[in-house]
């Protein structure tokens, strides 16, 4: 099992990556028509409120006492499980649509 510095430390360099990527695709939705715009926008939010979910929960984490943070451990990889499906979800969705043009 990872220390928690190790952890966190992880957890934060994967939400670098996604927000990385969400950058590239914030460019790519605002170069896009309107109509494709708003469904990338619509899939852009999906993502950030998940993103929103996972930091609140690494803060969480970040403050909890050395008994608590094992068992939030647990809920952290849940929202992170969250935000890799929402984040999949957006990426396919850039995928197809580029893929048509």
């Amino acid at each position: 099992m990872p220390s928690r510095d190790e952890y966190i430390q992880k957890l934060k360099s994967q939400i670098d990556q996604w927000n990385a990527q969400a950058k590239d695709w914030e460019s790519k939705a605002r170069a896009a028509s309107a109509a494709m715009r708003a469904q990338y926008e619509k899939q852009l939010e999906q993502y950030r409120v998940r993103r929103d979910a996972a930091m609140a929960e690494l803060r969480r984490l970040q403050g909890a006492s050395a008994d608590a943070w094992q068992q939030m451990m647990r809920g952290m990889d849940e929202a992170m499980k969250s935000m890799q499906d929402a984040f999949e979800r957006v990426r396919k969705s850039f995928d197809a649509k580029r893929d048509k043009q």
